[in-house]
């Protein structure tokens, strides 16, 4: 049985806020820190044919990304813990190069044509949301990271970026520093092995 992260039991206490209401006491889940969007959010016309949850796999392309396959899913929450049904998840990074799919990043790198470098999922009745991507790699400057993006129809909730935990780059990062402790743990991934892959649960609460 996987242990549970902080992340997890602050997103339980939450969910047991109903049972107080007796008593008066409302326990609210810490909410997920808001993030820069960065200069490359892929617009529609910059993004590939094929834009799904699935970030290694391009309809036509041969090969599948370079780099580490993960599994990113959670779940999107209000601050009472209750689930967010039909609200879109997106999120974009660079490929195993370092490179965006964005017009503005000229840098001479060559781009990884089998990952799709953005994607999006429609939550589930139980606010579940999954991507398959790769691990994220290191953009000069900052540190490893995946930009996300919550969308409740055209309204957009909420944008912020997450981080791998315990990474040694994450403490000279300007946007990792300037959040508390808590906040950086409920945006860190950890990931544990499942089958041929690694898996992180990153819950959203917004």
């Amino acid at each position: 049985m996987k242990p549970l992260s902080r992340r997890k039991l602050l997103i339980d206490s939450a969910a047991i806020a109903g049972g107080s209401a007796l008593s008066g006491t409302v326990i609210a889940a810490i909410l997920t820190p808001s993030a820069s969007e960065g200069p490359f959010y892929p617009t529609a016309s910059m993004r590939m044919d094929d834009v799904d949850n699935d970030l290694v796999k391009v309809a036509g392309a041969v090969e599948q990304a370079g780099g580490e396959i993960i599994e990113l899913h959670g779940r999107l929450l209000n601050r009472q813990g209750l689930p967010l049904a039909d609200h879109r998840v997106e999120i974009w990074q660079c490929d195993v190069n370092g490179k965006y799919l964005h017009r503005g990043d000229d840098r001479d790198v060559v781009y990884d044509t089998g990952f799709q470098g953005f994607g999006y999922d429609i939550t589930d009745a139980d606010g579940h949301y999954r991507f398959r991507t790769i691990k994220p790699t290191i953009y000069p400057g900052r540190a490893p990271h995946i930009h996300v993006k919550v969308l409740q129809g055209r309204r957009e909730l909420l944008t912020t970026q997450f981080y791998i935990a315990d990474d040694p780059h994450n403490h000279r990062d300007w946007l990792y520093r300037r959040m508390s402790r808590a906040q950086a743990e409920s945006v860190s991934m950890r990931f544990v092995e499942a089958g041929n892959l690694l898996e992180t649960q990153v819950d959203i609460v917004v």
